[in-house]
């Protein structure tokens, strides 16, 4: 369904129970991020009326999902630690060209967006899989939900505004690249370390 082409090993949920404050730290982050992310889209497209209505949607639940994981760390005695550089985001947000093409501008956040998106929700899949701490897992089973939603929504936006064939290039040449850099991965506490 995700189409990602490379598979987050089981391995990683050791490294990431053995770094659960790190894990959820970066988890807390990452969905503020991605609020931040849809609120900006809501600035810069503003008179894409469908889409702000959808980006409004995404960044208030975004940070709903913000405040769980908060919540969870300050439960389990633990401290939000401070924000560190994203750099998996970082390298997906590179992989495209400017473009000075607005439309081309919004399509590439958008397919960098449902990449994110996807690669959250199967890496949850695996952590909720693998959990024997049925709190987390559960947590992060009802969490996957949302991000395959995000995901086929922003992917779905994407195709609205360029044409389907280019698109699915683009998303089939970002898909190539994210799984070649997770090859390299899965050895931090990190969503997607």
């Amino acid at each position: 369904m995700l189409g990602l082409k490379f598979e987050t090993e089981t391995s990683w949920v050791d490294v990431a129970k053995d770094g659960l404050e790190q894990l959820l730290t970066d988890h807390a982050f990452a969905e503020q991020k991605a609020a931040a992310n849809a609120m900006s889209i809501t600035i810069n497209y503003s008179e894409e009326t469908d889409l702000v209505k959808d980006m409004i949607d995404i960044a208030i639940e975004e940070m709903e999902h913000f405040k769980m994981v908060h919540d969870i760390i300050i439960d389990r005695g633990m401290l939000l630690r401070q924000a560190s550089k994203n750099d998996y985001a970082i390298s997906l947000q590179r992989f495209f060209p400017k473009s000075s093409d607005r439309n081309e501008a919004l399509v590439h956040r958008l397919l960098v967006a449902a990449l994110i998106e996807a690669r959250s929700c199967e890496r949850f899949k695996v952590f909720s899989d693998n959990m024997k701490d049925q709190q987390l897992s559960d947590f992060y089973r009802d969490l996957m939900v949302s991000e395959a939603n995000h995901y086929t929504l922003f992917l779905g936006y994407a195709r609205k505004y360029m044409d389907r064939a280019v698109v699915d290039q683009k998303w089939n040449d970002l898909l190539a690249f994210e799984a070649e850099m997770m090859k390299n991965r899965g050895t931090v506490a990190k969503v997607h370390g």
